[in-house]
């Protein structure tokens, strides 16, 4: 009671306040624990992150306060000198709420899609608004989820009222005189909590590092220091110096014709087996094409059997890495030859990376085509594309067929469009495809039902094989009746015969491969890049099916090798099919903070963010290594992984076209 009679009421309300605000920040972090809490991690293993995420809690809970606090300094201000202001200040509280609410629910949908607490690669997609809110809204229940947001945020204004009364009527006839230095300590306390520890140095988002373990620091984080942290390494970043060190490796990866030279350049001339028929190319991305899910990996849920029979008629590598997780940055590894790895953007929507040399324009003589279901102003891919000399954009403002949700026309309706176009040409050409249906909302045409069934399986099943819901494994097996509609409908067209048709998915996705790989592809999360890459040609191509490890970065001076034309290659992709071709990698990075190479025998990943490195094996049956050999591999891969990501960094902005 003497404290209460001494302390100003807006200190006492502001305390209740304090203690409203902590507990909303603790039921979410142990929300995030529950829900998303990896099996082998007690929560008793977990206490020091929850200590370490009071420190983050702390520090924006005062930032949020603090203005009630300084504001109210002069008295006049005060949300206890009028109605007038208590009513502004409560405002004030519940907007603020809605805003950590927010931050929360998308935390909350980061985590169960992508696995990664929210940062700041979120404004990807923010920075398209209008399709990422259809997308949402076709997706999931917004108008509920709204719905309920708005009413916890009534519900907790009511709350601030009601603690604001409360504090008037606890303090009622006590008289208590405003004293300017309990507003002065509350605010230096908050200044503390800000600061975030006792030291030299504050509290920093690497700090959560220190647990050398994924869930546990992003556990300890919340999503307002995590987002509002990450938002500052957005900007492109790369150190020539580094590049230089590394080019000596990469010199040898790459085989350069000369070391001596900081150059990637070579031109590279038709080899023996160059096709002199100069066929066409059709170069197919594949929408979340995970090699996990599909049946060429021995899923047995059966998801892509006619696909499954075309890699036995084609050149068809089952160990294929994208460089990183999402469409756009596939598209930039497969045009460019570059891993993007810019951690926090999309390389597409960074003006100083969009001018890039393609090995593209070299294929001369040839009709350049795109084709894409939806908007190509999506993640800024016309801005990439655009740098192609003299392609043609095939997008849904070219197409007559309807539009079945955000993406534009269905992926059905799209290869027969290109078909439509293809049998027109007079000259060779070359065809990009870009799916878009394996994808949230999962939507199947209507008009497709009769021809295409849908299939129901046990959630267990579904689980125990990779799929999330029944919605996501018909929409795979709707791809795979898109792409037998699509070489049906070919295979009756002259130009079906001179082409070169070559499908590859622009990313995988996180989920449970146990029951077809190593542990590591779900452990270590390889299914986010593993995809199918097939070279198909039936009168062109010799059947192969090649296990060696290759990467996205390499489809394209694989395709330019098979025609008889030399080419230009300035980046990181090599001929797959060059029998002098040596060492067999895909370089892998993500927003997590990883950077990894993946070879025949094992993933070796290394940490951004706290001296960390690992090495897993990545096959069954694997020859054993001794400690020693282990030792060796692991140092040599330790520094071939550095190589890779300073020279992807360094090439990001000086790959430019001539």
């Amino acid at each position: 009671m003497l404290i209460r009679y001494k302390t100003p009421k807006t200190i006492l309300w502001v305390a209740n306040l304090f203690g409203i605000f902590l507990l909303i920040f603790t039921m979410f972090r142990l929300a995030t624990f529950f829900a998303f809490g990896p099996p082998h991690l007690r929560f008793t293993d977990l206490l020091p992150s929850f200590l370490m995420g009071v420190q983050y809690d702390l520090r924006w809970i005062a930032i949020i306060l603090a203005p009630i606090v300084l504001v109210s300094m002069v008295p006049r201000f005060s949300p206890f000198y009028t109605a007038k202001n208590k009513k502004w200040w409560t405002w004030y509280l519940a907007v603020v709420t809605f805003i950590v609410f927010f931050f929360f629910a998308a935390d909350f949908g980061s985590f169960s899609y992508n696995r990664t607490r929210l940062d700041a690669g979120a404004m990807n997609f923010v920075e398209d608004p209008g399709i990422s809110m259809q997308m949402m809204w076709q997706t999931y229940p917004m108008f509920w989820m709204l719905l309920g947001l708005l009413i916890a945020v009534i519900l907790f204004r009511w709350m601030y009222h009601k603690s604001h009364w409360r504090v008037i009527t606890q303090t009622d006839g006590l008289k208590i005189p405003y004293r300017r230095k309990f507003f002065i300590g509350t605010a230096l306390l908050f200044a503390v909590f800000i600061y975030g520890q006792v030291g030299l140095t504050p509290l920093t988002w690497k700090q959560s590092f220190r647990f050398r373990d994924s869930f546990k620091s992003y556990l300890a984080l919340n999503p307002l220091q995590n987002f509002f942290t990450t938002l500052k390494l957005r900007a492109p970043e790369f150190h020539e110096a580094e590049a230089r060190l590394a080019f000596p490796k990469m010199a040898a990866v790459l085989q350069l014709p000369n070391a001596d030279n900081f150059s990637y350049r070579r031109t590279v001339v038709p080899g023996s087996n160059a096709l002199e028929s100069r066929p066409n190319v059709v170069l197919v991305m594949c929408e979340s094409f995970s090699m996990y899910k599909s049946s060429m990996s021995g899923n047995p849920l059966g998801t892509t059997p006619y696909f499954d029979s075309l890699t036995r008629k084609g050149i068809f590598f089952e160990r294929c890495f994208s460089p990183h997780f999402s469409t756009a940055r596939g598209l930039f590894a497969i045009v460019t030859g570059i891993p993007d790895a810019q951690l926090f953007k999309f390389s597409t929507r960074n003006p100083g990376a969009m001018t890039q040399h393609t090995i593209i324009d070299n294929f001369e003589g040839y009709n350049k085509h795109y084709f894409l279901g939806g908007s190509p102003g999506f993640n800024n891919f016309q801005g990439l594309l655009k740098n192609i000399d003299g392609l043609q954009m095939h997008t849904e403002v070219n197409f007559k067929a309807p539009k079945i949700n955000v993406w534009g026309i269905s992926d059905k309706d799209l290869f027969l469009e290109a078909n439509s176009v293809f049998t027109k040409q007079d000259k060779p050409f070359f065809a990009i495809i870009q799916t878009s249906d394996n994808h949230r909302p999962y939507m199947i045409p209507e008009q497709d039902t009769a021809a295409f069934r849908k299939k129901e399986v046990t959630e267990e099943e579904l689980l125990k094989y990779g799929f999330g819901s029944v919605e996501e494994y018909n929409s795979f097996r709707y791809s795979d009746f898109c792409f037998r509609t699509f070489l049906e409908a070919a295979e009756k067209e002259t130009y079906f015969h001179n082409t070169i048709f070559v499908f590859i998915g622009d990313h995988g996705v996180a989920g449970n491969a146990e029951a077809v790989y190593p542990a590591a592809w779900t452990e270590q999360r390889l299914t986010d890049e593993h995809v199918p890459l097939l070279f198909y040609a039936p009168y062109l191509l010799k059947p192969q099916r090649r296990p060696e490890i290759v990467s996205q970065v390499d489809v394209l001076p694989t395709i330019a090798g098979m025609i008889q034309q030399p080419y230009v290659n300035t980046t990181m992709g090599r001929d797959l099919l060059d029998p002098a071709k040596k060492q067999n990698l895909a370089f892998i990075t993500n927003t997590a903070g990883k950077i990894g190479l993946v070879t025949d025998d094992f993933y070796f990943i290394k940490n951004l963010n706290f001296p960390d490195e690992q090495m897993v094996p990545v096959r069954y049956g694997q020859i054993p290594f001794t400690a020693r050999q282990t030792d060796s591999i692991k140092q040599e891969l330790s520094q071939l992984t550095s190589a890779y990501f300073e020279t992807a960094r360094y090439m990001l902005m000086n790959n430019q076209k001539d």
